[in-house]
């Protein structure tokens, strides 16, 4: 049981052999499951993501065998049953737990291991930073926000993003005020407030505009991300 979870590729993976032995199964028995889950998957990408192909020897003469992430063996250990099964199960998890944890906090042994690492830091940060450099700035300010100025954070214009608004099913115009629809009013979002303007005649008149609250404005944010529309300075990541 100490090997359930191994090293390879460094990600923590346990094989199909593995798995067969534990589980008291046929190898060739579990590695069918595993073509028959890739092949219903419909994704020729399951095989990538979760499960690798390798080789072992037995008398002199090799046979497939599947590599399996910790997805693939969760992916593939729910067809198994039983309470030896279920036990079976919670070792791995703590295995994988253990395996994983171990690679998290691994001190590098050399010079280009240490500069690997920190290269690799340095990637994940200047991915990261654009949207933490976008939140927190949204998040920062408390006050109200205008559709305008949202909509040039995501290169839109106002009368496009409102559009956009008003298609996802957000808004609707009343007159030539934007309104929420009934199911996100009430949450926060946004606060109507009257502003003066004079006309081409001179005349001044009073009209309500919409603006966001910071509520309302992580609200858009997480409900256009879902929908794969984000802002310009992450679309440039």
């Amino acid at each position: 049981m100490n090997d359930l979870v191994i090293m390879k590729d460094q990600q923590a993976v346990t094989s199909s052999l593995q798995v067969a032995e534990t589980f008291g199964k046929r190898h060739d028995h579990v590695t069918r499951d595993i073509e028959e889950l890739i092949v219903q998957s419909g994704s020729p990408k399951l095989g990538n993501e979760m499960f690798a192909t390798g080789v072992y020897e037995n008398r002199g003469k090799e046979y497939p065998m599947y590599y399996m992430n910790r997805d693939g063996f969760t992916l593939l250990a729910m067809g198994f049953t039983g309470d030896k099964a279920l036990q079976f199960k919670l070792q791995y998890i703590k295995a994988f737990n253990k395996m994983e944890n171990q690679v998290r906090f691994q001190v590098p042994d050399t010079l280009p291991e240490a500069l690997r690492l920190a290269a690799d830091q340095a990637e994940k940060i200047s991915v990261l930073q654009p949207k933490a450099d976008y939140t927190d700035k949204m998040l920062a300010n408390k006050g109200l926000e205008t559709i305008s100025m949202i909509a040039k954070n995501y290169g839109y214009t106002t009368r496009e993003f409102n559009k956009l608004l008003h298609g996802l099913g957000i808004q609707y115009k009343q007159g030539k005020t934007w309104l929420l629809y009934a199911k996100y009013q009430g949450k926060g979002y946004t606060h109507v407030e009257p502003y003066e303007y004079t006309n081409s005649d001179g005349i001044k008149h009073v009209r309500n505009t919409m603006k966001w609250t910071q509520t309302g404005q992580k609200f858009l944010y997480d409900f256009l991300k879902s929908k794969g529309i984000m802002p310009l300075v992450e679309q440039t990541v």
